[in-house]
């Protein structure tokens, strides 16, 4: 416990206002409610930044954990694509929204990336010598990486929605004519 307390008061405030955000981002996507494509694609490649820091930030340029982080990414990717949306996901293409259902997913997501930036940080700190073992790089990229693919997926999906929704709405007047 002593030990605890410790690793948290030597944690910097950013980081506790960093998770504060986070836990506030996620929770808001708990609700069902509207969102607009900008920030269905802006949250992925944030939260895709912060994973790729954490890789480079435990283990530097590292090609091995990098293409773990790759490799896990992609995985994630291509699994996450084979699975529809939501039923309730809709697209409204005038008012380039999308109508979603709750998900606890980003939540998980947001706070699976942090945990890990900051459990590794803190064993890094504790254990210098992990940077150099090929299985915690890997592993750690790995995860990283899943998380990664998928953010990207998710996104990705309602891009694909958005899409075939504007493509279908300039289809129409044609169709009509």
């Amino acid at each position: 416990m002593q030990m605890l307390i410790q690793i948290l008061a030597q944690t910097p405030r950013w980081v506790f206002a960093l998770f504060a955000v986070l836990v506030w981002l996620g929770g808001k996507q708990l609700l069902a409610g509207s969102v607009s494509l900008t920030r269905v694609i802006l949250l992925p490649i944030a939260m895709t930044g912060f994973s790729v820091y954490g890789v480079l930030s435990g283990f530097g340029d590292s090609p091995t954990a990098l293409m773990a982080w790759a490799g896990a990414a992609s995985l994630a990717l291509w699994t996450v694509l084979q699975r529809p949306l939501a039923a309730a996901t809709r697209y409204d293409a005038a008012a380039r929204q999308f109508q979603v259902a709750g998900s606890a997913v980003p939540l998980v997501l947001m706070m699976g990336i942090f945990f890990t930036k900051y459990a590794v940080g803190v064993l890094l700190a504790m254990h210098p010598e992990l940077r150099q073992q090929a299985a915690f790089a890997l592993g750690i990229s790995a995860l990283y990486g899943s998380y990664s693919g998928i953010f990207a997926a998710r996104a990705l999906r309602m891009w694909t929605l958005a899409l075939r929704a504007d493509r279908a709405e300039t289809q129409l007047p044609a169709a009509r004519a």
